[in-house]
């Protein structure tokens, strides 16, 4: 007899990681993503470098490789925010992470992206962010000491 009440076991949330990396002078370091439409989540914007975690890997160590892998990042300080869900984009649940490195971006080997800069906050909003990126930035700016 089938019932229409079976329970159906529902995928796991797709889950990534994201790292505010900040230098001494407070500026944060964003990644312009490449402009490929249809193929990767916010194209063409400027977002924090991490991807999406592998099967059974936690975000922690998701976002370790992703820094290595996307730019051969190490940063010091790395420390678990908060995590937002990317409801307009890839809508994975997104772990945030706040970092800190002070080395020269032009010179790291980028392998992903068009480019890596780093701005002063105030000049965050001219430009184009994803939506839950620039919620997690702002969050966490707002509960940093000044």
């Amino acid at each position: 007899m089938h019932s229409d009440t079976t329970d159906v076991q529902r995928p796991a949330t797709a889950r990534g990681a994201v790292a505010i990396i900040t230098n001494r002078r407070g500026e944060l370091l964003m990644h312009l993503r490449d402009d490929l439409p249809g193929v990767i989540a916010w194209p063409n914007h400027w977002s924090l470098l991490g991807g999406g975690c592998d099967a059974g890997e936690a975000p922690a160590a998701a976002i370790v490789r992703e820094l290595d892998e996307e730019a051969g990042l190490e940063p010091w300080d790395l420390t678990e925010l908060f995590e937002i869900r990317d409801e307009h984009g890839s809508g994975q649940l997104i772990t945030f992470f706040a970092a800190c490195w002070d080395g020269d971006e032009t010179q790291l080997p980028l392998a992903e992206g068009v480019k890596l800069q780093f701005f002063a906050p105030e000049h965050l909003d001219i430009l184009t962010i994803p939506p839950f990126i620039r919620a997690g930035i702002h969050r966490h700016l707002a509960a940093r000491p000044s």
